[in-house]
């Protein structure tokens, strides 16, 4: 078998599913454009802004994506490269799509509010905070894991550094052109054509002019420059750099597939599925832990419901924006195991503990891409440029989710010092920047990313929860989410309990700790939600009763 069989039948089958099983969804959550969207009936300029469905898909491509469906898929291969592509096509069609579009859904029918939100509606106030102390402490983790990796790439890259301070001006420039030619027409496309053409330029010229900095100072400025991003409109910095930015990755994927059909490389990489890993363990639950981005990731509903949300010009561009971004990154997905399936197993595994799977990923794809006729060493370099582009999305996109969920926590605090917090995003913005820097400086974000993974399908699961109960009280039968919610209910506990025990055995006290607070989080929200559901279906049957 090639790889070309491999990318065709996946790509025929995500297609498939967008027009078929998307389509029932899309019903199911009566999707229509006689909605007003947040963006319109709560438009401030700063985070409601109504914006045009490309500029919302590439927004939401590119903060979902970042180096998650890369680095995830790469190890699952670990188990099998068949399991690995398996769960990446049913997960993205059946679980990952429907969470990240219904989440919008959700948010989009609750004044672009985050699924934190929602469960205060539904399930009570003290699930609320609870969902959103679990979501801030995981995007203060990611935050400060991003700014370390990206500072470290910085280092030992400096052209990549140079390229992604250019990518940030243009950014910059690109909004303010479209803003003032939003009435001329066509402006907005022969914008778009200028904007990626100067930015692909920007990969070539940051390469000559590399930019040198110590790592300390690297991190004062990726926090300035995530402050920044975070209060200032998202018109003017976040938004129109995701969108450029989603154009590298869209060129990535379409360098890909040529380069792949060009030189037809084999799969040499044995077809034997490994029940049991030395180093990762066992299959269940821990493939469906491993990938994530790519088939379901808990982020990708506070991505949905945090800054997608308030960006929706129609309701129906919620279908390309929500259902279809998530197919686009699991077919990445599916070209991040394609490039390391062409190789031996064994070279596989001693190749991923020394190189990393961002390096095997990066070497695999650019000698592909090379055999369109491209320089090998430029292709590897674009394709860690792309990379390290996204994770720099990652960043600020995670930023500005935090203050979010700050607000959003203080939004219902009588007292004066809840109040600024709630109202504020800059006071909002500068407990993110000071909390993520006590992170970084006392090192514990090294010890405590080992649980991520875990916390990551943990949030895929409440917000499914969230999701279903809102449906259940709006008469909408659930199933489509029931069954991706219980199955990532039944990973993510068998995960945490897993990893609780052997971290415990280990030594490793605080994960294993955390990792019981977080199965104690989880079954306490189940708990929530089923009493509220009760207590509805009994005013139900009351009122029945006395009418």
């Amino acid at each position: 078998m090639n790889l070309i069989i491999l990318l065709s039948i996946s790509a025929i089958v995500l297609l498939v599913a967008y027009f078929t099983y998307g389509k029932f969804v899309f019903k199911k959550l009566n999707i229509s454009n006689k909605n007003t969207t947040p963006a319109h009936s709560f438009e401030d300029g700063i985070d409601y802004i109504p914006s045009k469905t490309p500029v919302v898909l590439g927004h939401h491509f590119a903060s979902i994506a970042g180096a998650g469906p890369i680095v995830g898929p790469i190890i699952a291969v670990t188990f099998g490269w068949i399991p690995a592509v398996i769960w990446i096509l049913l997960g993205g069609i059946f679980f990952g799509a429907v969470h990240d579009l219904t989440s919008m859904i959700a948010s989009m029918r609750h004044g672009g509010k985050s699924i934190g939100v929602i469960i205060q509606k539904y399930i009570g106030q003290g699930g609320k905070r609870l969902f959103l102390i679990f979501s801030f402490a995981t995007l203060i983790l990611i935050t400060a894991v991003f700014v370390d990796i990206i500072a470290k790439t910085f280092i030992n890259n400096p052209g990549v550094a140079s390229a992604s301070i250019l990518f940030m001006l243009l950014a910059v420039v690109f909004g303010i052109v479209n803003k003032a030619t939003a009435n001329v027409k066509h402006a907005f496309l022969i914008n778009t054509v200028i904007g990626v053409l100067a930015m692909y330029y920007f990969v070539y010229l940051g390469m000559q002019i590399p930019f040198l900095l110590d790592y300390k100072l690297w991190v004062v400025l990726l926090l300035a420059y995530a402050f920044v991003a975070s209060v200032t409109p998202v018109s003017f910095l976040l938004q129109p750099r995701d969108y450029l930015n989603s154009f590298l990755l869209y060129g990535l994927m379409i360098a890909a597939v040529v380069g792949v059909f060009i030189a037809n490389p084999e799969i040499k990489m044995d077809n034997n599925v490994q029940i049991n890993s030395e180093n990762l363990g066992y299959l269940f639950p821990v493939l469906f832990v491993t990938v994530a981005c790519g088939a379901i990731s808990g982020f990708h509903s506070l991505v949905a419901s945090g800054t997608t949300s308030k960006q929706i010009n129609k309701e129906n561009d919620t279908k390309v924006v929500g259902y279809g971004g998530m197919l686009i990154e699991s077919f990445l997905a599916i070209i991040s195991v394609g490039t390391v399936i062409i190789i031996s197993r064994g070279e596989y595994a001693s190749r991923l503990v020394i190189e990393g799977p961002v390096t095997l990923f990066s070497d695999g794809l650019g000698n592909i891409i090379s055999s369109s006729g491209i320089s090998a060493q430029l292709a590897i370099s674009f394709v860690a440029l792309t990379v390290s582009a996204f994770a720099l999305t990652t960043l600020d996109t995670c930023t500005r989710l935090a203050r979010f969920t700050v607000q959003e926590y203080f939004e219902d605090v009588d007292h004066k010092v809840g109040k600024a917090f709630a109202k504020n995003r800059y006071l909002a913005t500068l407990v993110v920047v000071i909390c993520s820097v006590l992170l970084l400086t006392s090192g514990e974000f090294t010890t405590l990313w080992p649980i991520f993974g875990s916390a990551n399908q943990l949030l895929a699961a409440l917000a499914l929860l969230a999701v279903a109960v809102w449906l259940i009280k709006n008469k909408i039968n659930p199933n489509f989410v029931l069954v991706p919610m219980f199955f990532m209910f039944s990973v993510t506990l068998s995960s945490l309990l897993l990893f609780a025990i052997k971290n415990f055995t280990d030594g490793v006290y605080i994960l294993s700790v955390i990792a019981g607070i977080l199965f104690i989080l989880s079954i306490l929200l189940i708990w929530l939600a089923t009493r509220s559901l009760k207590k509805e279906m009994n005013e139900q049957g009351q009122t029945l009763t006395n009418a």
